[in-house]
């Protein structure tokens, strides 16, 4: 009786073995129903073996195997096992989490054929099957293996003349491996996209790619804004479609999909091209991972979850904007889209485009010492775009109203008069930060969190942007009664109500996460700005990454001292690196751009490197700082986080974790702290640092370690092991 090793979704990291009488070799990577306790899950066949070590009483038979998909490739598989061995997650939780939605349940999924947009053809394995291994009774199997072995491909229309059920018998041989499905060629149409002539600096670039195209290596495409990175991104993947392959492109942002998804399809007009994010629903999801899996999709645009597709033809992998901690997933299974991309490129033995204006410092410093290819873009693509004048405004000699400036003000009265656009830059969605008691000093906090809620006037509302959690808004104070409570510091919404009331006539668009919410509000907020119809954006850091706004000349950033002190080894690169995008917005084409920040340090270091758009500058004295006090990328790093109802609880249970390891001499640990926001939806939370100068070491110690905290009850306390973290 074959016996079938399935991962399940669910926070034990085993395999479990089901009797299933019809499973051969072929369906490991499909989908499998089987029994746990009292109900019904759905896995995926990891493995089918003839031996098993649960006894014959306990073990259990599988309900269904769904043969409705294609298998997973061993590739993926393989990708799946390195994630859950570094991540040291459960192998099931990880293959699940990477399925689309409508894969994880229960049933089989019906899939509307498209008519006739695929065709079929003999694989390698088919080729090598001999006619006479198919039984001569079975006319029509064999028929249509010879019409197979004889063409090319095969299409729709023709294996239906053959006979009614040849479409079923290919359906059978796509599963056993012997058949793939290719789709149609498109009608090669006209381009419709202006090519650009390539810099000398991006000819160097694509250059040095394309030459090593089949073969592994890490680029990283180090260009300023505006320099025209997609560009050579395009060049690229032009050279891996002529070869037929497929190209990953992943990018930080949902928000950046419609533009990217319009250039990539203005230039490859005739190419199939899937998204793949958050935004869509269930059933679009599913479809472009199906066309992605047969391998009609030859590029595949996504955000972080897209590096779990499966590509049987992939050729390139791009991560744009690499250094974003978009990247990096802060729940559950923990995992950097970024890192497992160079791991899959490198799996599959072929090149990784990392593309930034401000590299990470792990990346940077990769490419210091020769693990990574250095490319860089030093100038503006476009003739005679310059980088935009940055100046600091000196908070402390000029006076603040409603979080603007005198020089702002004036600053931006000319680029109305001189009909440009400009933008805003101020990372706090809301009206205001605080509501204020000026005569007992109480602010309204959030309940269930470490934090202060925020004021959202127009609704009357105070909101907590970490839980949700919402109120209405007091009349008077809970704590003295006093009726004088008011919004303290700037959001978007406050600084849009004080631009309206300064420039009447201005046409002002706010974007933030609430002015987004709606399906296509994006792409409708984009069509707007290109078409002239805003005269002043005021928005967060979803306007910092990768727009393009030609007529855009002036950018105003507000309130950004406060990273500039913060206990975050990270806060400074975070810092430099969306200034210098948002900055980067500014005179992208023939428009001169102009950059004003409030500051009350304008003397301070980061300001400085960032007035004379020298990153490597910065880079190199953050490298010293860090190098000096044994922080990332020198070390590596493993945060052990945890959370319970009460604070006591949590502290206990990480030291009791922390008296189960036996660490060597090469690896760190620290003791159990608070973490930074204690209180977060009700939990409360700590967590223990663990670190090492050795990669390996750390892998080997963590192993051991995740095994004895497994030993531990847990009935009070959730615990998850966040290696590589970002956020403390």
């Amino acid at each position: 009786m074959p016996i079938i090793r399935v991962a399940l979704n669910i926070p034990v990291d085993t395999l479990f073995d089901y009797q299933a009488t019809d499973a051969t070799g072929h369906d490991v990577g499909l989908r499998a129903c089987v029994p746990f306790g009292k109900k019904w899950l759905t896995g995926i066949i990891i493995a089918v073996s003839s031996e098993t070590q649960v006894p014959p009483e306990k073990l259990k038979s599988a309900q269904d195997i769904f043969r409705d998909v294609a298998p997973l490739p061993v590739a993926l598989l393989d990708l799946f096992h390195f994630c859950s061995h570094y991540y040291h997650h459960p192998l099931g939780m990880v293959v699940m989490n990477g399925l689309p939605g409508k894969l994880r349940g229960n049933k089989p999924i019906k899939l509307k054929e498209s008519s006739n947009n695929y065709q079929f053809s003999l694989t390698k394995t088919g080729k090598q099957i001999e006619l006479s291994s198919i039984p001569a009774r079975n006319r029509v199997a064999r028929r249509l293996f010879t019409e197979l072995n004889h063409s090319a491909v095969l299409t729709r229309a023709d294996a239906k003349q053959i006979s009614p059920r040849a479409l079923k018998l290919l359906k059978e041989w796509i599963q056993l491996g012997w058949v793939s499905i290719i789709p149609v060629p498109a009608v090669t149409l006209p381009k419709t996209a202006k090519i650009p002539h390539l810099t000398h600096e991006q000819q160097i670039a694509v250059n040095a790619i394309t030459i090593e195209i089949k073969q592994f290596n890490t680029w990283l495409l180090h260009g300023i804004t505006g320099s025209g990175k997609t560009e050579v991104y395009l060049r690229i993947i032009e050279q891996v479609l002529a070869q037929g392959k497929q190209t990953l492109v992943l990018i930080p942002e949902i928000s950046l999909t419609p533009q990217l998804e319009a250039t990539f399809r203005a230039r490859f007009p005739t190419t199939h091209l899937v998204s793949l994010h958050s935004g869509l629903n269930d059933t679009e999801r599913l479809s472009g991972w199906l066309q992605a899996q047969r391998g009609e999709a030859k590029i595949i645009l996504g955000t972080r979850l897209a590096v779990f597709t499966p590509l049987p033809h992939l050729g390139l992998v791009i991560v744009d904007e690499e250094q974003d901690s978009s990247f990096k997933q802060q729940d559950g299974l923990r995992y950097s889209a970024r890192d497992l991309a160079v791991f899959r490129a490198r799996q599959t033995d072929i090149p990784v485009v990392l593309g930034s204006a401000t590299p990470s410092l792990e990346s940077y410093y990769n490419a210091l010492n020769g693990r990574y290819r250095s490319v860089r873009l030093q100038s503006r693509a476009i003739e005679n775009a310059a980088l935009p004048m940055i100046q600091c405004i000196d908070t402390r000699t000029h006076k603040i109203q409603e979080g603007l400036s005198d020089p702002l003000i004036k600053a931006l009265d000319k680029c109305l008069a001189e009909k440009h656009q400009s933008l805003i830059f101020i990372n706090r969605r809301g009206y205001a930060p605080v509501l204020l008691c000026k005569s007992c000093a109480w602010t309204a906090t959030c309940q269930r969190c470490s934090s202060r809620l925020v004021v959202h006037l127009r609704d009357k509302q105070l909101c907590c942007h970490h839980c949700g959690h919402q109120e209405h808004f007091p009349r008077a104070c809970p704590h003295c009664g006093n009726q004088d409570i008011a919004p303290f510091g700037q959001g978007t919404q406050r600084v849009e109500d004080a631009l309206a009331a300064r420039f009447p006539d201005a046409r002002i668009l706010r974007i933030d996460r609430d002015s987004i919410r709606r399906k296509n509000a994006w792409h409708n907020i984009l069509q707007q700005i290109h078409a002239q119809a805003v005269d002043i954006l005021v928005g967060t850091q979803l306007l910092a990454k990768g727009h393009d706004f030609p007529n855009l000349s002036l950018v105003g950033i507000l309130n950004s001292d406060a990273s500039l002190y913060s206990t975050d080894f990270r806060a400074s690169e975070r810092l430099f690196t969306q200034l210098m995008q948002v900055a980067g917005r500014a005179g992208r084409a023939n428009v001169a751009g102009h950059v004003l920040i409030q500051t009350e340090f304008p003397d301070h270091p980061l300001y400085h490197a960032l007035q004379r758009h020298d990153y490597d500058a910065l880079a190199q004295t953050l490298l010293a700082e860090r190098k000096m006090a044994g922080f990332p990328p020198f070390v590596y790093q493993a945060l052990l986080r945890a959370e319970a109802r009460n604070i006591q609880v949590v502290l206990d249970f990480l030291t009791q974790a922390s008296h189960l390891a036996k660490p060597s001499q090469s690896i760190e640990i620290f003791d159990p702290v608070p973490a930074q926001m204690v209180r977060l939806k009700g939990m409360e939370r700590a967590h223990l640092l663990v670190q090492s100068l050795s990669r390996r070491q750390l892998q080997e110690f963590l192993a051991k370690w995740v095994t004895q905290i497994n030993t531990l009850p847990t009935h009070k306390v959730r615990w998850v092991l966040d290696v590589d973290p970002l956020e403390f």
